[in-house]
């Protein structure tokens, strides 16, 4: 688990899981980015192709060496799929 961003609206943190590090079988890597959205309390977890869209988009937006509020709008247009309220352990 690794923090990628953190703003006062979002946090954003990857998550990979590595294969069985079984040598008989090929080791699989997954894994995906769970978004938060801090003002509405609701998070989604993006993995797959969803996973690799939201990867290039940021990538392309590093690139450009955006400020906070291009991040934060980036990252919204990705939290009006957010549907899990967001709880607290």
């Amino acid at each position: 688990m690794q923090m990628l961003y953190h703003s006062d609206s979002y946090v954003v943190v990857r998550f990979d899981v590595a294969g069985s590090g079984d040598p008989a079988t090929p080791a699989l890597t997954r894994g995906g980015y769970e978004i938060v959205d801090r003002r509405a309390g609701r998070e989604i977890f993006l993995d797959g192709l969803l996973a690799e869209h939201f990867r290039q988009g940021v990538q392309a937006l590093v690139d450009g060496e955006p400020d906070e509020d291009a991040m934060d709008a980036f990252i919204g247009r990705w939290t009006v799929l957010a549907q899990q309220p967001l709880a607290l352990h």
